[in-house]
């Protein structure tokens, strides 16, 4: 097992450093500040391809492996969350599952036109179905050969921007043998008649980031519309999870990384006692720490990218590389504050944004709690 990166991937993840610090960096606090969606940003990363690396050439993406996915976000997330949530979840929940269970009709339609620009949401949560996916309570019903869709999604990254074209919708269509219900998903595009998608907006977190709620009432679409087969909706979930789990690890690791980096800026300038806080002990345990936590978070998360890549199970070790990389981000950001003092608890440095975004990864694509759970049915508990 070798996680030693290729000569492709160490530039792959240079010029995405490079492009973060260049572009992100200058206008990260502004975004921040306004809750504002940065639409130019996310369309110099569509050109530049992080929307696409593991789409095949042929679709229009750039047909590399999932580790190589991960280095994109992880390196957007050390500077800044936001962007990195858009690209994890215009990949993983939209253009990933479209490329993974849509019919080639589907994939040859959409994807190069996503891929060019255009987001798609992935509508699973709702208000009495978060943790316990299976409370669903949006249904299609059959009707005179179309489906009628209605119901609502919370809490869904990228619906309501400009450039979205849909949201892949879970919908109950049925019910099995024994009385368990039947999940289909469905791609609902954004003008469909009686689909509504709204910005939620006063977040703590993720401010800059386009998070919705979805409205659908007698929104008709037809059997094309299916995503994959009709029936196999809570199976596609259980994988886009899985697959997703790796993103919100990556922004842990990328995030603690900017925390610690920060840190360990700040504890070199600031003098107290006639020296910088570096050269106390009790400092340079904390940062020693730190960088022991996230190192051991990236290894967790790199091997479970090579097990994905390698075509192997991962689901427990993408639930542990989630968990873990989630809670040491918390951990690093704690004390990347605490290093700051007073200062870092003021929204001009970085480590206080480190500290609010932070929070989300503990709740988004399934609780710390539901992680533990998913683990020890892993282990047969």
């Amino acid at each position: 097992m070798d996680f030693a990166l290729t000569e492709e991937q160490e530039m792959l993840r240079q010029a995405v450093r490079t492009f973060a610090e260049k572009e992100i960096l200058p206008v990260r606090e502004e975004l921040d500040e306004k809750e504002e969606f940065g639409y130019g940003i996310t369309q110099k990363m569509f050109d530049l391809g992080y929307f696409g690396v593991v789409i095949p050439e042929e679709y229009g993406g750039m047909g590399m492996d999932y580790q190589s996915y991960i280095l994109v976000v992880e390196e957007l997330a050390r500077v800044d969350a936001c962007q990195a949530a858009t690209v994890a979840a215009g990949t993983s929940l939209g253009a990933a599952p479209i490329y993974y269970y849509g019919s080639e009709k589907q994939r040859r339609e959409l994807l190069p036109e996503i891929l060019q620009g255009k987001l798609w949401g992935f509508g699973l949560t709702e208000p009495d179905a978060g943790s316990d996916a299976g409370g669903t309570k949006t249904k299609a019903v059959l009707k005179d050969g179309r489906w009628v869709i209605n119901g609502s999604k919370i809490f869904i990254t990228n619906a309501s921007t400009k450039i979205t074209m849909g949201s892949i919708i879970q919908a109950v269509t049925g019910e099995r043998e024994g009385g368990k219900k039947e999940y289909t998903c469905f791609l609902v595009r954004q003008d469909r008649p009686g689909f509504t998608a709204k910005p939620m907006h006063k977040k703590m977190t993720w401010r800059s980031s386009n998070t919705s709620e979805i409205y659908l009432e007698d929104v008709e679409v037809a059997d094309e519309d299916i995503l994959g087969r009709r029936g196999e909706g809570f199976h596609q979930m259980l994988e886009t999870l899985d697959n997703g789990r790796l993103a919100i690890a990556a922004m842990g690791v990328g995030g603690a990384q900017g925390a610690f980096e920060a840190a360990l800026r700040y504890s070199r300038e600031r003098q107290q006692f006639g020296r910088p806080i570096s050269q106390f002990q009790i400092t340079a345990f904390k940062l020693a720490d730190m960088a022991t936590e996230i190192e051991a978070a990236r290894n967790l998360l790199y091997k479970a990218c090579w097990l994905k890549d390698n075509g192997k199970p991962f689901g427990k070790e993408a639930a542990m590389a989630k968990l873990y990389a989630s809670e040491v981000m918390k951990r690093v950001t704690h004390e990347a504050v605490q290093i700051y003092g007073g200062y870092g608890l003021m929204e001009e440095y970085p480590v206080a944004k480190f500290y609010r975004d932070q929070r989300l990864l503990e709740i988004g694509e399934g609780t710390s709690e539901m992680q533990r759970l998913v683990i020890a049915r892993k282990l047969g508990i």
